[in-house]
């Protein structure tokens, strides 16, 4: 009897050590990216609210989106109020978006050129871990063709069905030989409703079909919605949604001001002298397309939720670069301002990531992929050139404000600036320098540069900016020597 005992302990503490041995590693995080095109991080109510309300409203008081299901990102994870395109345009941005690397080194500095297919990209990276790794919307690295699919080299995804080229039409239309077509409103009225689908609804269709698709497996989704683009137009309802608002011009784009300009803010309407008026009809419309990518980020979410996937997945918000909406009297991109290089970004990971968190620290989006893949606990031996920054996400701090100088360029060397959590130096050929500083001048209107007080600041911040252009081998260096005036 005693000898039976004596078995069934030891089978009971063996099956014990066995259970403990094959016990499942903890699962895996699910990361979805949503990724929007030329998008105003002032559009966001949850960068209003960080915001002064002249800074928040800067088309007048009130005029502005309100964002609920993007504010729940931040609100339930982090911030990012210093946040940079590598370069303020769509390809290049997107190329150091996903390999973390400048634009000079992914073979795609402008916009049409085609991302270089012998460097990694995350999802490369988290395709050899095990992940089902998707993209789906628009893609712009892969040359200039409009509406089209059936791209080739996947950068990772394996399934890269509904990877656009490119187009921002708002329109798609699918034709009897299976291709694509991209319609404007006026176009599209003129065919079978059941025959028409707005791209941002298309796309999160999709989106949500490969969720479904993949839930019970580690996966990886990146949505790239090509609004809120030019050429402004959004659907109904949203098209009449803001029709009420009366707005204003901002107050940077006020004739006496533009004389004052650095080079590198004017735009080709200024330096032929025509005439650029405020059309508050097509930012009505932008504020619709912002409030109809909302409501799809809405469904993403609800998702999540409804499928209990929402604790071990990140989902992060973002954009390619901003666009400036007649700030400074000048639309869309390409200059060192704030409102055309900066980019909004917030994420959650209920896991790791404090609810509520905002981090002030200067951040580039080549710093995207190592830190992502530092968060979901990812180790890779790729070389980037951005950093892992996962660290200020998974502290116990509420704000993280670190000194970190990154900076950002104009392709082919035209200008570069080097940022940090309060400054911006630029650097242009054809400029003197100008050191903005954001908190004391947020319309970026005066230049510090050589005033008492300032010199410190500038030269600092010039000094680490030629040692990453060194570093990086910034196009805008000849040899060890840099082509901008520094003095």
């Amino acid at each position: 009897m005693y000898i039976n005992k004596y078995f069934v302990l030891c089978a009971l503490l063996f099956g014990t050590v066995v259970n403990s041995l094959n016990a499942k590693e903890p699962n895996k995080p699910n990361l979805v990216i949503i990724h929007t095109d030329e998008h105003s991080f002032r559009t966001l109510s949850c960068y209003q609210k960080l915001m002064s309300e002249d800074q928040a409203f800067i088309w007048g008081k009130g005029n502005n989106v309100h964002t609920p299901n993007i504010d729940r990102i931040a609100d339930e994870g982090a911030i990012c109020t210093r946040y940079y395109a590598s370069s303020p345009v769509c390809t290049p941005s997107r190329a150091s978006l996903i390999t973390g690397l400048y634009p000079q080194a992914t073979g795609a500095p402008k916009n049409g050129d085609h991302i270089r297919q012998d460097i990694k990209t995350f999802g490369h990276i988290l395709k050899e871990n095990g992940y089902a790794t998707s993209y789906v919307g628009k893609w712009h690295l892969d040359g200039h063709s409009k509406y089209t699919f059936g791209i080739k080299y996947k950068a990772g995804f394996s399934d890269n069905t509904y990877m656009m080229r490119g187009g921002h039409a708002p329109y798609l239309r699918l034709k009897k030989d299976g291709t694509y077509e991209g319609l404007g409103d006026k176009a599209a009225a003129k065919h079978p409703k059941e025959e028409i689908i707005h791209m941002t609804d298309f796309f999160t269709n999709k989106t949500l079909e490969i969720l479904e698709r993949d839930k019970d497996q580690p996966f990886c989704l990146m949505l790239s919605i090509p609004d809120p683009h030019t050429p402004d137009y959004a659907r109904p309802p949203y098209n009449t949604m803001y029709n009420h608002m009366k707005l204003k011009a901002p107050v940077t784009m006020s004739p006496e001001l533009q004389a004052k300009k650095p080079m590198w803010g004017k735009s080709a309407s200024e330096d032929k002298n025509e005439a650029f008026k405020f059309n508050a009809t097509a930012l009505k419309q932008y504020f619709g397309m912002v409030k109809h990518i909302d409501d799809k980020v809405g469904e993403i979410l609800a998702f999540l939720d409804e499928n209990k996937l929402t604790e071990n997945t990140i989902i992060v918000f973002t954009a390619d670069h901003g666009d400036m909406f007649y700030e400074h009297n000048r639309r869309n991109k390409g200059v060192p301002y704030e409102a055309s290089a900066k980019i909004p970004f917030v994420i959650r990971y209920p896991k790791k990531v404090k609810a509520g968190k905002v981090i002030k620290t200067a951040y580039n989006n080549i710093d995207f992929a190592p830190t992502v893949l530092g968060l979901m606990g990812v180790d890779t031996k790729v070389p980037f050139h951005g950093i892992d920054t996962s660290e200020d996400f998974m502290n116990n701090k509420d704000v993280v404000e670190g000194d970190r100088i990154t900076y950002f360029a104009k392709t082919g060397g035209w200008w570069v600036a080097a940022v940090d959590n309060q400054y911006k130096l630029v650097l242009d050929k054809k400029e003197k320098p100008w050191l903005l500083d954001i908190k004391e001048d947020p319309n970026e209107l005066i230049n510090f540069y050589g005033k008492e007080g300032y010199k410190e600041i500038g030269e600092k911040l010039q000094k680490e900016l030629f040692i990453q252009m060194k570093k990086f081998k910034e196009p805008g260096l000849v040899g060890n020597k840099t082509p901008y005036v520094s003095q």
